[in-house]
């Protein structure tokens, strides 16, 4: 480990650089113009792998866009470790809001500047240099293999059929992930639970085209007028989800359970002045902790309709559109949850207009034993990196295909991720600290350590 150490600490700086290589690739999953940067950034982490020591790497085609596939045999005896990422990164809008240009990454005031620095590019490339730290010193102990994908954000559509079609080239003790956050650097966790995810659009059709809003306006049903109603009444004035039976399975901790969860460090006057809010919302008789990590919730992702340009324009628009999506937790299934929304929005629509329903994609809640030996390895890791034993984490958010990896491949995964609350992910200015780069690849070789000797 003080080769490793040394390895990394020597080419720190020539890490940086090449993941600004990285950065500087638009490679936004949720715009079709941008698919030729979604292979030209899949072609570009194959020959990092190379670069680093792996056996072989390949990009892989699916029926969206291709997936990443490296590895490096030490020994047939040995445990392997399954390395999950993705490449593809969010849109930027709004882009007016941006101090920085997105993908011209920047260092600033000791942190990394540019869309895709935490989420997920940065993580991802933390193992990757950390990969190569052990195979130039000679200290891999573990079987290694990489599965970088270019559709996370966008629900990981094709990588369940990947996975299917592919499980003995998969085949591996457990799955690493860094793909989500710690509490804080004074305070590190591991996550141990995802909610889960279910994503609708909605659309409420009026008339058969835009009218002026003098002529009709108090005479026909204003499709975004209509919308807001129906979005509004989705959830009560107590922040409880009006959906029926959308709580039926949810289960109810114990006191003893709430307590202990409520046990990790969390300023409310901080939470609030980071954010910039003078008060909280949420489910009544829960805390903010709880409403983010072990409550289920709804939120308007996107709504329009009408004109939304410079200026005036005095219509009643034809249609209005709102996409939504709602957190899960263990027990509820998406796909149900789906179809009871569908069933419950169609129910309060008003004759007046026509609405359509959508569901767009969705991933079952997840969670991490804490007592499998993946978590004791990483728990002993970032003991000696952080000097302090991480305290197990519910995570609020999502990823979708994590439960898929258990229903397919049947391993299960270790959510090992470096971010933090600030790092404005899915948001204009995102960033990550060159301290929780550092502390990243000094931890994932710990892991490895701790992993094969368990």
């Amino acid at each position: 480990m003080d080769k490793v150490r040394l390895y990394i600490n020597d080419n720190q700086e020539r890490f940086i650089n090449e993941l600004f290589d990285i950065l500087r690739i638009p490679s936004i999953s949720a715009q079709s113009e941008h698919k030729e940067d979604m292979v030209r950034c899949a072609e570009h982490l194959a020959v990092a792998l190379m670069k680093a020591g792996a056996d072989h790497a390949e990009v892989l085609p699916t029926a969206g866009n291709p997936v990443v596939f490296g590895e490096k045999i030490v020994s047939p005896e040995a445990k392997t470790v399954l390395v999950y990422g993705h490449y593809d990164v969010m849109p930027v809008d709004p882009r007016a809001e941006w101090e920085t240009e997105p993908f011209e990454p920047q260092i600033k005031d000791g942190r990394i500047w540019g869309r895709g620095a935490d989420d997920d590019k940065g993580q991802s490339f933390m193992h990757i240099k950390a990969f190569e730290a052990m195979c130039a010193t000679d200290s891999l102990p573990c079987n290694v293999k990489f599965m970088l994908e270019g559709e996370e954000e966008i629900g990981s559509k094709h990588l369940y059929d990947f996975c299917e079609q592919n499980k003995k080239m998969l085949a591996a003790d457990i799955i690493l992930v860094s793909d989500t956050s710690m509490i804080s650097m004074d305070t590190p966790s591991i996550t141990c639970g995802l909610r889960g995810l279910t994503y609708m659009e909605v659309e409420v059709v009026g008339p058969n085209k835009d009218l002026h809003s003098g002529i009709f306006g108090g005479a026909v049903a204003n499709p975004a007028n209509v919308l807001t109603r129906l979005v509004a009444s989705l959830v009560d004035e107590q922040g409880h989800i009006t959906i029926p039976h959308f709580y039926d399975k949810v289960r109810e901790l114990t006191a003893a359970e709430r307590k202990a969860f409520n046990e990790a460090p969390f300023s409310l006057d901080d939470y609030k002045s980071s954010l910039d809010v003078d008060d909280i919302e949420g489910e009544a008789g829960y805390t903010t902790i709880e409403r983010t990590g072990i409550r289920p919730s709804l939120d308007v992702n996107g709504i329009w309709g009408g004109y939304t340009e410079e200026g005036t324009k005095t219509v009643i628009p034809a249609r209005a559109c709102a996409k939504i999506s709602m957190r899960l937790v263990p027990n509820q299934d998406f796909e149900e949850i789906g179809e009871l929304f569908a069933k419950h929005f169609r129910a309060i629509a008003p004759k007046s207009v026509k609405v359509n329903v959508k569901f767009l994609h969705g991933g079952a809640p997840y969670v991490a034993p804490t007592d499998m030996p993946a978590y004791r390895a990483a728990e002993r890791a970032i003991e000696d990196v952080f000097g302090k034993k991480p305290l197990p984490f519910y995570s609020g958010g999502s990823i979708p295909i994590i439960s898929g990896f258990e229903r397919i491949l049947g391993i299960k995964s270790l959510l090992l991720g470096f971010g933090l609350s600030e790092d404005a992910i899915h948001s204009p200015n995102e960033n990550y600290s060159l301290l929780q780069f550092e502390r990243g690849l000094q931890t994932i070789p710990l892991f490895y350590k701790y992993f094969a000797e368990n």
